[in-house]
């Protein structure tokens, strides 16, 4: 009855989340079910098991919520994602329309600015170019989905996603870890998704097809949709709602000014990471005031809040005179972060609900079953329960919250590197979390006027099936020559 239970509390979240109900009211009725077919307190799990769990969450990767969509709002209002994607425009053309829209949203996604405020930046900037080419509108979901939403998110080293920073207290990490291996795995990933989508084009050209007649969805329909909302604030760190909140500004900042902010998140992530922090003296972390924690525990977390902070500061600076109601889009940035941070921790909740469950042990004991080792077992678990979840983020908190310590000892015995876990965690959640029902794959269609059955998949190919590929092959080389 307990598996039961936790199966129905599954299909409960995953049946009315798409069809637009909050998580916020989902995740502890699911939870509160399973516990209920397991015959457990149930106040006591949703007061102590699933609260306890969720404020955790917040304690920890809040700070990343809050700063990153600040981040990311400045540099919308502020004129430089849209300068970056002119200019990666003007530089490569229309002829090369596809790598264009591909490498904008690298760039501003690697640097860390949140999705969805790509998303509102580049779809426009992609229909213009794939208008002017010839390249069917069907193919722009795929495009913007291969350079934001797949080898920025969990293959490259040091990208400030919340993805990448999640497994950093649970193995003692840093945002690098697996540096060799995470470069291996963008290069798979990006290689085989513009492979796939010039052959796309290609056979669209053949065809005589062209860019076709896409519905017009303006950005205010998108950002103001209540269905896209709930779904999105599960997948990534910004409201949508607040797209809109605080004033654009009119004049776009030169290049160098707009890659500027992105430059320093980069860097600082990896000054602190492998030169401040490693030379502080943190003894005093271990003192119950502080949580009787480690520099292992919280260190990649300070590592990317600095590197945000660093960049929050640098784009306020040099963008004074293009931020006219910089109160309003600080404020908006702010509360762009709270739902998203609340729906993921709900999850978490529910997460660790079903851990606690006698019958998880069942779950637990087939996972660590899996032929192939810690490695396999690890990507299975973060893989599946992040296309549940419909959430890399909350799959993968989930998972390691369950998990965590058993793959640590298990790598342990093995003497296998953490980082290798890191890696492969990461980059295991992001690969299934982008079924239909995924909030940034319903966000991004209604952006840009498509709909499932015309691009849905293109992009399965590119967010799926790409980094699927690199995740066999990360553990193959992690099995065969260890992290590096």
């Amino acid at each position: 009855m307990g598996l039961l239970g936790i199966l129905l509390g599954l299909g409960l979240i995953i049946w009315l989340a798409f069809r637009g109900w909050s998580v916020l009211l989902l995740a502890p009725v699911a939870a509160l079910v399973a516990a209920a077919f397991a015959r457990e307190p149930l106040l006591a799990h949703w007061t102590q098991t699933f609260m306890g769990s969720g404020a955790q969450f917040v304690a920890q990767f809040f700070p990343l919520f809050l700063l990153g969509a600040v981040f990311g709002k400045l540099m919308d209002d502020s004129g430089s994602v849209t300068a970056i994607a002119d200019f990666m425009t003007r530089r490569l053309g229309q002829e090369r329309a596809m790598l264009t829209v591909v490498l904008a949203g690298t760039l501003v996604t690697y640097g860390g600015v949140s999705l969805f405020v790509a998303f509102f930046v580049l779809v426009p900037m992609a229909q213009a170019l794939f208008r002017a080419a010839g390249i069917p509108h069907r193919l722009i979901p795929a495009a913007v989905t291969l350079g934001t939403s797949t080898f920025t998110m969990s293959a490259l080293p040091g990208t400030p996603a919340i993805q990448n920073a999640i497994p950093m207290p649970f193995f003692g990490t840093t945002p690098l870890a697996a540096p060799g291996l995470g470069i291996i795995a963008a290069a798979i990933m990006l290689g085989f998704g513009l492979w796939w989508l010039a052959r796309a084009e290609a056979a669209a050209r053949r065809g005589g097809e062209g860019y076709g007649t896409a519905r017009p969805a303006p950005v205010e329909a998108a950002a103001d949709d209540q269905t896209v909302r709930e779904r999105a604030t599960t997948a990534r760190e910004f409201d949508p709602s607040e797209i809109r909140r605080g004033r654009r500004t009119a004049a776009m900042p030169a290049i160098a000014l707009a890659a500027l902010p992105l430059l320093v998140v980069v860097c600082v992530n990896v000054l602190m990471s492998l030169l401040v922090l490693p030379r502080l003296d943190v003894a005093f972390l271990a003192e119950k005031r502080w949580g009787a924690t480690s520099l292992a525990a919280v260190g990649g977390v300070w590592s990317v809040v600095t590197a945000l902070a660093a960049a929050i500061l640098t784009a306020i600076v040099i963008n004074w005179r293009r931020l006219p109601a910089l109160r309003d889009t600080m404020d908006a940035g702010a509360n762009a972060s709270v739902l998203p941070v609340l729906s993921v921790a709900s999850l978490v909740g529910f997460g660790a609900v079903v851990a606690a469950l006698p019958a998880f042990s069942m779950v637990r004991d087939w996972l660590l079953s899996i032929e192939g080792g810690p490695l396999v077992s690890l990507a299975v678990a973060t893989t599946t329960l992040a296309a549940l979840t419909g959430s890399a983020s909350g799959g993968l908190t989930i998972a390691l919250d369950a998990l965590g310590g058993t793959y640590m000892r298990l790598a342990a015995e093995a003497g296998i590197d953490p980082a290798l876990l890191h890696r492969i965690a990461v980059i295991g959640a992001g690969t299934l979390d982008s079924l239909p029902q995924n909030g940034a794959v319903v966000t991004l269609l209604a952006v840009c006027g498509s709909t499932h059955r015309e691009s849905y998949l293109d992009l399965l190919v590119v967010a799926i099936v790409g980094p699927l590929i690199a995740l066999v092959v990360v553990i193959a080389l992690g099995s065969a020559f260890g992290s590096f």
